[in-house]
């Protein structure tokens, strides 16, 4: 499948924050944890340049928590502040405040030689749509400031969100580029719903999620749908089985894959299926 999607808004966003990050001391950057790689926007490094940043792997709680500890260390050594989070249920979000102070350690202190102590630091908070960026400024905030929604493209324009008198963040529409050069970045987005499910083929979708799940996560396919003999199989085998063993079976006792593929997929999404991380740090 060949998934593109880039709402003309969003070219318009990429100019916003190109004149927002002037505005900012810090940008952080709210990441699927699932999806380390796809769910980072490559623009976001060349509009931020030499800011100091801080990435979020939101979702954690979904994610593989071994490769999250590689991909904390990756990141570490590029001197990114690390936190992980899950933003729907507010762990970790606590930490959010006292990680921006140590990665502004040494700006904070030129502040206080001159004088600047009441100064508030202003975060510029970033993602590609539906990681969970809006829910978890709502957490960080204490309050819904910020609209938040299930489907990409909720946010539309810039807000600015008081934390408390020594912090205040500035929420931007998530965004994406403009092509998908690889087509696995499209699929990665695609299985975790950050592109709309109404521009995908579902079913192609979850055959091609199955295959990946078969690869690198054999035992939930065996575990979850009896799949002993996935190995020998294709994806769209893999679907039509999954379907039998669930009992999803339409007229004439076809098994109706499309329903199928709506489950995997919510299963997936959802956590239900297990915690899985689908990108290695050697990849980047």
């Amino acid at each position: 499948m060949n998934i593109q999607w880039y709402p003309g808004h969003m070219t318009k966003t990429r100019r916003q924050m190109e004149n927002n990050v002037k505005l900012v001391d810090m940008v952080a950057e709210v990441v699927d944890a699932r999806i380390p790689i796809s769910s980072r926007n490559p623009d976001i490094d060349a509009i931020v340049g030499d800011r100091p940043r801080l990435i979020i792997f939101n979702r954690a709680d979904q994610a593989d928590p071994a490769m999250t500890e590689r991909w904390t260390t990756y990141y570490r050594k590029r001197d990114f502040g690390v936190l992980e989070t899950d933003a729907k249920s507010g762990k970790g979000v606590g930490q959010f405040s006292a990680v921006a102070k140590r990665v502004l350690k040494d700006r904070l202190e030129v502040w206080r030689a001159r004088g600047q102590v009441g100064r508030p630091i202003r975060v510029m908070v970033v993602g590609v749509p539906n990681v969970g960026k809006s829910t978890f400024i709502n957490k960080v905030a204490g309050r819904k400031s910020v609209k938040a929604g299930d489907r990409p493209g909720v946010t539309r324009g810039k807000q600015w969100v008081r934390v408390d008198t020594g912090l205040e963040l500035l929420d931007t529409p998530g965004i994406l580029w403009p092509k998908f050069e690889d087509k696995t970045t499209g699929l990665h987005l695609a299985f975790t719903g950050a592109v709309r499910d109404e521009v995908t083929d579902m079913e192609g979708l979850a055959c091609a999620l199955l295959v990946l799940l078969r690869d690198r996560y054999p035992q939930t396919l065996e575990g979850r749908y009896k799949l002993t003999e996935a190995t020998e199989l294709q994806g769209w085998e893999m679907l039509e089985r999954c379907a039998r063993k669930r009992g999803m079976l339409v007229v004439g006792g076809e098994a109706n894959t499309e329903r199928m593929a709506n489950v995997l997929l919510d299963e997936f999404r959802s956590g239900k299926l297990g915690r899985f991380t689908l990108e290695d740090p050697e990849d980047v």
